[in-house]
């Protein structure tokens, strides 16, 4: 069941939800805009990498601070929101790009999209220039959103990303 602004503002004032930090501005009728932080990370194309359960994606990457950057067509960086989220165990959210970037083949959550219950962490964004002309991002811009969705039962993320601060 996903939660409505209505909802999602009382699972707030309860203390259940926690988005930090939080703008009232930024809350959809069933989904909450998240921004984008200034941390990024390109890939190093220095050699093959080697998917395996343990492959560390910071070691094939290069963390860089700025305001804004350029991702050409075809390039994928990551990049992290500004805000914390921090879920109950019966709740779950899913990130969704915004249709006013897609439109013009940014991509934002180009695999993970699904933040599990329990979570209290910052998320970081998979983006991907789809399109033709390269686009520029910018630190503060309404990135994606994430829509909240209440689950059966409770659970409880036991991964190593639960607490990541950054990219």
């Amino acid at each position: 069941m996903i939660l409505t602004k209505k909802e999602v503002l009382k699972e707030i004032y309860l203390g259940r939800i926690k988005i930090t930090p939080f703008s009232k501005k930024n809350l959809g009728g069933a989904s909450y805009d998240l921004t984008l932080d200034n941390k990024f990370r390109e890939f190093k194309c220095d050699k093959i990498i080697d998917i395996k359960e343990r492959t560390n994606y910071k070691k094939h990457t290069k963390l860089f601070t700025a305001k804004s950057h350029v991702i050409n067509p075809g390039e994928f960086i990551l990049g992290v929101t500004k805000e914390k989220i921090k879920l109950p165990g019966n709740v779950c959210g899913f990130l969704s790009g915004r249709s006013r970037f897609a439109r013009l083949g940014l991509a934002v959550h180009v695999t993970a999209n699904f933040v599990q219950p329990n979570i209290n962490n910052v998320q970081v964004l998979e983006i991907k220039n789809l399109g033709e002309m390269p686009v520029k991002l910018h630190a503060g811009v309404k990135i994606c959103q994430i829509i909240f969705c209440r689950t059966e039962g409770k659970a409880k993320y036991r991964g190593k990303f639960g607490k990541q601060k950054g990219v």
